[in-house]
Parts: C-alpha cells; structure tokens; sequence
C-alpha cells in the first residue's frame, strides 16, 4: 500500500471547487442540523478542519455574531484562497485562514470552543489515532461535530436489484466500489463514518450522539460522480482501479440513467461530541 499523502487526494482545481459547491448543497440539510446540534453561540471561535473552499464555512459564518472566529485550516493554499473570495460579507464573524496539515493537531487549536469537519475524517490515514491526539489537544468542554459520507453501507442493494433485472443500476454500484477502493489504496477510511461515534466513545469524547441517513440519488448526484471521473482520471489510470475506457463507459452510463426512482448510492453520517 503507497503512503498515504497528507494532500486532499482529490483535486485543487476550479472544477474541484465546482464539486465541491454541488456538494454543499447535497449535504445542506444534515450540515445545518449539525450546526443545530453544536448550538454556536455568537461568540464562539470555530475550527473548521479542511475547510476547502468554503461551503461549509459560510453555513458557520451565518451562525456566529461579530465576536465570533471560524478558523479554516486546509493544507491546500488554492482553496483557501477561493474560500478568502467566497467568504466576503458572509456574517460579521471573521474568517481566518489556516494553510496548515490537519492531520497534525496545531496551534490552530489553541482557544476553539468547537471544532467541525464535512467530508473530511475520511481523508486522514488512521482518522481513529487522529481522533484521540485531536481530544488530547483540546480543551475539556469543546464541542465537536463531523457529517462523513457512507460510500459502502449500501453496496448489498444494488447487488440485489442487479439480480432482480435491474442491470442500469450497476453504474452506481461501479461507482461506490471505485471510490471505496480508491481511498484504500491512497491509506484513507472510507467508511470511518459508520464506527465515527464508536471511535469517539473510544477515545474519551462524552455526550456522544449519532444519525444516519441515506442521499437521494437526483440530477445533482449524477452532476457530482461525473465530475469526480474527472477530477480522479489520473489516479485511477496510475493505481489501475480503471482504464481510461472503462471510465468514459461509465460516464455515458451515468449520463444514460433515468433520473426519478433510483436508490440512493451514498449515505451521510452526522456525530457529534463533547471533550
């Protein structure tokens, strides 16, 4: 197995930004009943772990007052700068960016009364090791709170509506088994949402609360897979989890489905803690 990169193993780029904005508004509703469940108070100074290009982070902006902070740390300088441009007039809390390894715990810590992360545990190698130095490191009291994308969970159903004659279906399933491979083979976790309260529990964390839930796969989940085909192309190709044919197949199957009635190919876990 390579070493797991320190990097966002996706992409840095406009179209990556892009993605990243359709995914907003497909995770919008379990991010506000995260920020629901954190309780910000107006006050607050926030850290926000891979902030990217800030979707998320205007979801907290929106909920902190003048005296609040949200620190976003990224290691990727690019998004951060998109997220700087994005952010302007968002609330009258202040936004700082952080170029910083989020799978370090640093001085970006020091005085958060909550930390928070979309989508992003899944992308730190051994995110359960990470979990517990991220508890040591900060103070008792601090609210923390994750929505993690589930890519696996749903795997048997496709298998079965295969088996029952609905072969269109396969293109999803294709889909979440690459992506699963994908982040195995780049050292990540991709199901570390489902073991997410556990792991907190594990570690120490109290007042644990978990829920899941399935996505409905509408026009905006197909906008988003094709886009991921590419931004990943690449690394595909260079890790051999596809040829550069079977990716353009998949994308003219994507692009063939009947939006309307198609199961959900991926499920989102919210978690949410107290240290």
């Amino acid at each position: 197995m390579p070493n797991a990169s320190k990097e966002y193993v996706l992409g840095q780029s406009a179209d990556a930004a892009r993605r990243l904005n359709i995914q907003d508004l497909q995770f919008a509703d379990e991010s506000e009943r995260l920020l629901d469940e954190i309780a910000l108070r107006p006050n607050d100074r926030v850290v926000e772990i891979g902030s990217g290009a800030g979707g998320f982070s205007r979801r907290i902006l929106r909920r902190l007052g003048a005296g609040g902070v949200l620190v976003g740390v990224d290691y990727s300088p690019g998004l951060l700068e998109q997220a700087r441009r994005n952010l302007v007039g968002t609330g009258e809390a202040r936004f700082e960016p952080f170029s910083g390894d989020v799978t370090q715990p640093g001085p970006w810590l020091e005085g958060a009364d909550v930390v928070l992360g979309r989508t992003v545990v899944h992308h730190i190698p051994m995110a359960e090791s990470w979990l517990g130095r991220l508890r040591t490191a900060l103070r008792p009291g601090t609210r923390v709170g994750f929505v993690e994308p589930e890519f696996r969970a749903l795997l048997g159903r496709f298998s079965v509506l295969e088996a029952a004659g609905r072969h269109e279906l396969a293109v999803l399933r294709v889909w979440a088994e690459g992506i699963s491979r994908f982040y195995q083979a780049s050292g990540l976790s991709p199901c570390v949402g489902a073991t997410l309260a556990w792991a907190l529990q594990a570690a120490g964390y109290t007042n644990v609360r978990g829920h899941s839930c399935e996505h409905p796969t509408d026009q905006t989940v197909i906008e988003n897979l094709l886009l991921y085909y590419d931004e990943i192309r690449d690394r595909y190709l260079s890790m051999g989890i596809m040829t550069a044919d079977e990716i353009e197949k998949q994308k003219q199957q994507l692009r063939a489905l009947p939006v309307g009635g198609l199961p959900a190919v991926w499920g989102v876990h919210r978690v949410t803690a107290v240290v």
